[in-house]
C-alpha cells in the first residue's frame, strides 16, 4: 500500500507539492493555518498564477486523492511522510532567514505524532537547521520519528514539470530507512533516470543556496560586463553570445538585463551570506555582496535610461511599463525589479501606466499610487517613453508599428534585450537597452 502523503504549508511550494505528489497516484493531506487559502484551494482556485497548476489541483481533488486541511492533529494521523513546505523569508531585522515558521510547523505536528513516520523539510534554511530540528523533533515525538531534507529546485513559471521531471533529486537523511522512503516517494521520476543524490543534512541544505548564489552570480556578472559595454561602446548581447560558446561558462543564466528577483534568489543569498558569516566563513562569500549592490544598480540605470529617452527628465511626463512580476509566467511581485522601477519612476515625477498579463492586482494592492492598464496599447497611451520589463510573450511578440500609433513619443527602454531592435528602430522608435550602443 502506498505511503499517504501530508503537505504542511500550500504557499507556492507546497500547492505545486501537494498536486504533483497526487498527480503521481499518491493520497496528499495539505495543511495550512490560513482558512481561507485552504478554503480556496478545496474549491480548485489557486491563490496566485502558475501555468499548469490550476487543472492538475483540480484532477487531484476529483480523484479524491487531493485534500486540504487546517487541522494538525488530521494530518498527524492521516501521514506515514510529512512534508514541510513554509516559507523561510528574509529576517525584518538582518539579512538572516526567519525560521519562525519552520519552527511553528514543527512545533505543531511533533507532539500529535503517534507512530513512526518520516518529517520532511523541503524548505529553504541555513545548514546547520534541519540538525536542529532533528533533536526537537526526537524531542517532541521520540525516536520513531526520523527527519529527511530533501530541498526544492523549482523556477516559477516551470514548476509543474520541475517537481514531475526534476533535474536532480537530494537527500539528506541520517538512515537507510529515510532513503528508502525518499526513494518510495519519488520511485517514478528515478524510474525515469533523475540523480538521486544522498548526502548529510548540511549539504543538502547547501546545494539549494549554493545554486543559487551560483546563479544570481552568474546573471550580476554579465549585467557587470552590460555596465562595462556602456562605457567602452561595446554590446552586451553580442558579448554574452560569445561567451556561451565557451562549454566552461555556458549561456544558462548570462541573460543581461535588469537583474534577478523574486521570492527565492535575493533573500537567499543574503541568508547564505549571513549564514557563513555565523560560521566565521564570511569571507569565502564576500563577492555575493557585490553581487547584490550589481543587481540592486540595474535598477537605478533603468530609470537612468528612462530619464534619457525623456529628455532629462521625467517630471510630468508618462511612462508606459510593461512587466510588473519579476519575471514571465508568474504573478510574483516580491522584489521585483519591473515593479521597483516603476515606482522609482512615480517618484521622479512620472505619471506611470503599467500593465502586466498576471500580476496586475498584486501590483495595485502594493502601490496604488500607480495608474494600471489592461492591455499593453492601454499602457501605451500617449507615452512619452514605453519601458518594457518583464520578458512576456506578450510584449516581445507585439507590433511595433501598431503600439507606435498609440503613444506621444516613439522611445522605447528595453530592460530585458528582449525585442528585436531592428524592427523597432525601422518603425521609428529611439530604441535604447541595458548594455548597448545607442547608435
Amino acid at each position: 500500500m502506498a505511503r499517504r502523503l501530508t503537505v504542511l504549508g500550500t504557499g507556492y511550494l507546497g500547492t505545486t507539492h501537494a498536486a504533483c505528489m497526487a498527480e503521481l497516484g499518491f493520497e496528499v493531506l495539505g495543511v495550512d493555518v490560513d482558512a481561507d487559502r485552504i478554503a480556496a484551494l478545496a474549491a480548485g482556485r489557486l491563490p496566485f498564477y502558475e501555468p499548469d497548476l490550476e487543472p492538475l489541483l483540480q484532477r487531484g481533488l476529483a480523484s479524491g486523492r487531493l485534500r486540504f486541511t487546517t487541522s494538525f492533529a488530521e494530518a498527524a494521523e492521516f501521514g506515514d511522510v510529512h512534508f514541510c513546505c513554509v516559507g523561510t523569508p528574509q529576517g525584518s531585522e538582518s539579512g538572516g532567514a526567519d525560521l519562525s515558521q519552520l519552527h511553528g510547523c514543527i512545533d505543531a505536528l511533533a507532539p500529535l505524532l503517534t507512530r513512526p513516520c518520516l518529517v520532511v523539510g523541503k524548505s529553504t534554511t541555513p545548514a546547520g537547521t534541519a540538525a536542529r530540528l532533528a533533536e526537537r523533533l526526537a524531542g517532541l515525538a521520540g525516536p520513531e520519528v526520523e527527519l529527511a531534507w530533501n530541498p526544492e529546485f523549482l523556477r516559477e513559471g516551470h514548476a509543474v514539470a520541475d517537481t514531475l521531471r526534476p533535474e536532480r533529486i537530494v537527500a539528506g537523511v541520517r538512515s537507510a530507512g529515510a532513503e528508502a522512503i525518499l526513494r518510495e516517494v519519488y520511485a517514478e521520476p528515478l524510474a525515469a533516470g533523475v540523480p538521486f543524490v544522498v548526502t548529510d543534512f548540511a549539504t543538502a541544505e547547501l546545494v539549494k543556496v549554493a545554486a543559487n548564489a551560483f546563479l544570481a552570480t552568474k546573471i550580476s556578472f554579465i549585467n557587470a560586463m552590460a555596465e562595462v559595454c556602456e562605457a567602452a561602446g561595446a554590446d552586451v548581447t553580442s558579448l554574452a553570445q560569445a561567451l556561451a560558446y565557451d562549454h566552461r561558462i555556458g549561456g544558462a543564466g548570462m541573460r543581461p538585463g535588469l537583474g534577478f528577483g523574486g521570492g527565492c534568489l535575493p533573500k537567499d543569498i543574503r541568508a547564505f551570506r549571513t549564514r557563513a558569516q555565523e560560521l566565521g566563513a564570511g569571507e569565502a562569500v564576500s563577492f555575493l555582496a557585490s553581487v547584490d549592490t550589481i543587481n540592486t544598480r540595474r535598477r537605478a540605470r533603468m530609470v537612468e535610461l528612462a530619464r534619457e529617452l525623456a529628455g532629462g527628465s521625467l517630471a510630468g511626463r508618462t511612462v508606459g511599463v510593461l512587466g510588473l512580476a519579476f519575471k514571465p509566467d508568474s504573478d510574483d511581485i516580491r522584489d521585483s525589479p519591473a515593479l521597483d522601477v516603476a515606482t522609482a519612476l512615480h517618484r521622479d515625477g512620472a505619471r506611470v501606466v503599467a500593465y502586466d498579463p498576471a500580476a496586475v492586482d498584486r501590483a495595485r494592492a502594493a502601490h496604488p499610487e500607480l495608474e494600471y492598464a489592461r492591455s499593453v496599447l492601454g499602457a501605451a497611451a500617449d507615452a512619452d517613453v514605453l519601458l518594457v520589463l518583464t520578458e512576456w510573450p506578450e510584449f516581445t511578440q507585439a507590433d511595433p508599428e501598431l503600439i507606435g500609433k498609440a503613444v506621444a513619443q516613439r522611445n522605447v527602454a528595453d530592460g530585458r534585450g528582449a525585442l528585436d531592435p531592428a524592427a523597432w528602430r525601422a518603425a521609428g522608435w529611439t530604441y535604447r537597452a541595458l548594455g548597448r550602443p545607442a547608435v
